[in-house]
């Protein structure tokens, strides 16, 4: 299963965030951000803080694809 996180980052950009605002306003851990930062699995409640602060849905801030997919 691979992740992209990418939405997100355009999303903050969009936004007018950075890292270190949507962790304080998320309450999120400097090291979910690293994580999110590395394409790799956080909690589902980190992503559902994510999306509370930014107004928006999981799907608006990731994208998953399963193995065998394009």
């Amino acid at each position: 299963m691979n992740i992209s996180y990418d939405k997100l980052w355009k999303l903050m950009i969009d936004k007018k965030i950075n890292k270190t605002q949507l962790c304080e306003k998320a309450g999120i851990t400097t090291n979910a951000m690293v994580k999110l930062g590395k394409n790799e699995t956080v909690q589902v409640e980190t992503l559902i803080k994510i999306c509370k602060v930014l107004e928006c849905s999981i799907n608006d801030i990731m994208d998953v694809k399963l193995e065998g997919q394009g």
